[in-house]
């Protein structure tokens, strides 16, 4: 059962769109990242805590699925939740929403849990507390 999702608001910018004033496709990603990081802030636990204490969430897979074109100036919601809470992974759902409510995108990213020397590690109980709440089934993330 989806508990919570984090909402997050992005301008587009003039350097993300192509010449035919779209966001260029790879750019969703640096959004996602953005929001990410905004998620885990608003949780205590910015990414810098987690890095000071040799723990990491490389990106191992993701995917997107593009459901229309979001242009400059354009004002997005970005909605996260959690769709895998494992041991060494996690996977966050999100999707992009334009300002009427009309998907932009839908999205995955899955994260190992690592070590600055990039071996697998646990998510560390403090982390997976913080996510919990988050946490929903992938169908549910739509």
């Amino acid at each position: 059962m989806n508990r919570r999702a984090f909402q997050w608001t992005h301008r587009v910018t003039y350097a993300e769109c192509t010449l035919g004033n779209h966001v260029y496709y790879a750019r969703y990603l640096d959004i996602l990242e953005a929001a990410r990081g905004e998620f885990f802030r608003s949780l205590g636990q910015p990414f810098l805590r987690w890095q000071n204490e040799e723990v990491l969430l490389p990106v191992i897979e993701a995917r997107i699925r593009y459901r229309k074109a979001a242009r400059y100036d354009d004002v997005l919601t970005i909605e996260l939740v959690v769709t895998e809470l494992g041991r060494v992974r996690v996977a966050f759902g999100g999707r992009m929403l334009d300002e009427s409510g009309e998907s932009i995108i839908e999205a995955t990213t899955v994260h190992a849990c690592t070590g600055l020397d990039e071996k697998p590690r646990r998510l560390p109980d403090a982390l997976r507390e913080a996510l919990q709440p988050f946490v929903t089934a992938p169908e549910e993330s739509k």
